[in-house]
């Protein structure tokens, strides 16, 4: 690995971010369920974990589990991710219930997995999202995150984003 890995546990004065656990998986079912296209089946989402389990032990990278910690529920996941980027410049990911969004927790998440992005060395970082996410705009954009270019893929356009590091 070019780079030292990204912490498993980082702490903000609202969150814990963490490893993914077994009681995750339900919550994350329902998560993902929130996208539309229906519940994703509890082998697939275990298999889903152990697959970024065994993609963070090979790049030194993480999403992580996002949990409040004044009432300890998951609320999401946030961290880094190859993605549709690259080790040496990952993608930041981030994606919460509907139920907490407005009250800055995606921005918070995000601005401790940036800091950690900052600590192993990594000089840029990547965010692509869909045109119609005006809140994952915002967050990146309090972050630093500056348009990069458009793609489209089999669902669309897809704006990309970065954001130097150094």
């Amino acid at each position: 690995m070019p780079y030292p890995p990204m912490p498993l546990e980082l702490e903000t004065v609202r969150l814990t971010l963490r490893p993914w656990t077994e009681p995750d998986v339900d919550a994350h079912r329902e998560l993902v369920a929130e996208r539309g296209g229906g519940r994703p089946s509890i082998e697939h989402n275990r298999q889903m974990i152990d697959d970024q389990r065994a993609a963070s032990a090979r790049t030194g990278i993480a999403l992580l589990a996002v949990v409040r910690r004044d009432v300890g529920d998951f609320i999401g996941y946030c961290g880094l991710t190859v993605g549709r980027a690259s080790v040496e410049e990952p993608e930041i990911a981030y994606e919460l219930f509907r139920q907490v969004h407005g009250q800055g927790y995606a921005t918070e998440a995000a601005s401790a997995v940036l800091n950690a992005a900052v600590a192993t060395g990594r000089k840029r970082l990547w965010s692509t999202v869909r045109p119609w996410n005006a809140p994952s705009f915002r967050v990146l954009d309090k972050l630093g995150f500056q348009r990069d270019h458009v793609s489209t893929d089999d669902r669309g356009d897809l704006v990309w984003l970065t954001r130097s590091l150094s």
